[in-house]
């Protein structure tokens, strides 16, 4: 199928590794100039190499900034003024006991999670309904649908970009721009393979068991009963990107294995 993304630029935030990095790869296939953006300028030309491995006539741009920070964001901006779609990928998480949680990381989370996003769509969102074109992509988690008392800073600050792009929607009435959120569940990232043995080696257990007590107490409700691959969500992401995903505005679009067990 094609996608229609010829001729489209898109930017990618937190793009070096996991969900980031497989979504500008398929973009990138599927022919759209990608931005990627991320803190580590060696990392970031490693994930360009990957990139062109798999696409090899890809165009990809590298921006290095921390869009967790006000700073970053007019870095980013300045150096890409005009993209067709933005994919705002970057989020921060880690467990930590909700009394554990200073003032200083819920500020964290609140401007790496929620804040960037806000800055980002600031910035790109008032161009693309002057063109009446574009794209915008907020990753969600299925942790901000069903929240609990762990990681609650995540959480939060994750719904609150939910919420975000839901709004964001509604100035797009009537235009050809969308925006939507992407609603994973346990996806074997880089990120989470880190917070998997940092609990197993804390409990001193496997790492299997970790990840098999992670789907019988955490999302019982499974139907994949498996870590989703970045590639699995960066296929829905990149097809909410395109031109064919039109009449899809204002959603919050699952790929999390049916972990949430609502019909809505």
């Amino acid at each position: 199928m094609d996608l229609q993304l010829a001729g489209k630029t898109a930017l990618i935030t937190a793009a070096p590794s996991g969900i980031g990095l497989a979504t500008a790869t398929t973009l990138a296939a599927e022919g759209a100039t990608v931005i990627i953006n991320g803190r580590n300028a060696e990392r970031l030309h490693h994930a360009a190499e990957q990139i062109r491995e798999q696409a090899p006539d890809a165009v990809v741009r590298l921006v290095v900034a921390d869009v967790g920070t006000k700073e970053g964001v007019e870095t980013l901006t300045t150096a890409e003024p005009r993209v067709d779609i933005l994919v705002n990928n970057v989020g921060i998480y880690a467990p930590i006991d909700f009394t554990a949680i200073s003032d200083a990381d819920w500020t964290h989370y609140w401007e790496v999670n929620a804040l960037s996003g806000v800055r980002l769509a600031r910035h790109y969102l008032p161009d693309m309904l002057r063109r009446n074109d574009g794209r915008i992509v907020f990753l969600g988690t299925d942790a901000a649908v069903m929240v609990s008392s762990e990681m609650m800073h995540y959480q939060v600050t994750k719904a609150a970009a939910m919420a975000l792009a839901r709004g964001l929607a509604d100035l797009t009435r009537g235009t050809a721009v969308t925006v939507n959120s992407v609603i994973p569940g346990p996806t074997a990232t880089d990120g989470m393979n880190e917070v998997l043995d940092g609990i197993a080696e804390k409990a001193g257990i496997g790492r299997d068991d970790v990840a098999g007590g992670l789907f019988a107490q955490g999302r019982p409700a499974s139907l994949l009963q498996r870590f989703a691959t970045p590639q699995e969500v960066a296929n829905l992401i990149t097809y909410l990107a395109s031109p064919l995903s039109a009449a899809t505005n204002g959603a919050a679009v699952r790929v999390e294995g049916g972990s949430i067990p609502t019909t809505v």
